[in-house]
């Protein structure tokens, strides 16, 4: 048998032990508990509170921002005790400036739906307004994250949007149900049921606030997630990676708005 030197067997110490954790599905239940979703619920209660009173006045519309000629920032917000029963809470927030665009642009972009696919590829496969009334819509997505794994969920959320002024406006988008994926576009997809999922994903809010100032737009995006806790003694291998999911999905998404944003009005798709 070939021998693996200490550092090639770290490696597939690493790459191999998420695959481990989260194909034991018989090992840790695959919903979450009532205490998480309680404890998840009152923690995105308070990150709206605390969003509400930023939205009420120009000064205080954003938590924090960059510089005109500044990097974009992410943020890792998540508390010290993030651990619910079997379950773990993320918590990130990105902020980015993108010189010349315009708050009108952005808001054309958070609500037309069906150009999300192209927008967000390729993490977001397919997009679909359910319902909608006003400045408030059910919206359904297909995700494709891939890291060590490939992951595909179904989600759907609740988006309503406000204003301050025609300078400052916000979203807020709340899942209603995520569904894990088994077998995308092999003829043979389905919606894994609760004793199969992995628990890569149960809860996800997101919160965009953008602020049009400086001679361009600042946007600022809140994630929160709720996901499988990790088990215990594998918190040195699993945590890293498990982090990892939802902090790479906000700077996807933060990046590829920004990029958007960027193309000359008369060349975007919208």
């Amino acid at each position: 048998m070939k021998k693996l030197c200490p550092a090639r067997f770290r490696v597939a110490l690493i790459a191999g032990t998420p695959l481990l954790f989260f194909h034991q599905s018989g090992i840790l239940t695959a919903e979450p508990a009532p205490s998480a979703i309680s404890a998840f619920n009152s923690y995105t209660q308070a990150v709206e509170l605390r969003l509400a009173r930023q939205h009420r006045a120009p000064d205080t519309f954003l938590a924090h921002s960059v510089t005109s000629y500044g990097e974009p920032i992410v943020e890792n917000l998540t508390p010290s005790r993030a651990d619910f029963p079997g379950a773990l809470l993320h918590h990130w927030r990105g902020t980015a400036f993108v010189a010349g665009a315009k708050a009108a642009a952005f808001e054309l972009l958070l609500r037309d739906v069906s150009s999300w696919p192209q927008t967000f590829s390729p993490e977001v496969l397919k997009a679909a307004v359910v319902a909608q009334s006003g400045d408030r819509m059910e919206v359904w997505m297909r995700v494709r994250q891939r890291h060590v794994i490939t992951v595909v969920t179904d989600t759907t959320c609740d988006i309503s949007f406000g204003r301050l002024d025609p300078r400052h406006g916000y979203s807020i988008s709340r899942s209603t149900r995520v569904a894990e994926i088994d077998s995308p576009r092999a003829g043979a997809e389905r919606a894994l049921d609760a004793g199969e999922e992995h628990g890569f994903l149960w809860r996800l809010n997101t919160y965009w606030s953008y602020e049009e100032r400086d001679g361009g737009l600042y946007l600022q995006i809140e994630s929160v997630s709720l996901s499988r806790s990790i088990p215990p003694g594998l918190g040195w291998v699993i945590r890293p990676y498990v982090e990892s999911i939802p902090r790479e999905s906000l700077e996807f998404t933060l990046h590829a708005a920004s990029k958007y944003l960027r193309i000359p009005q008369g060349q975007r798709k919208l």
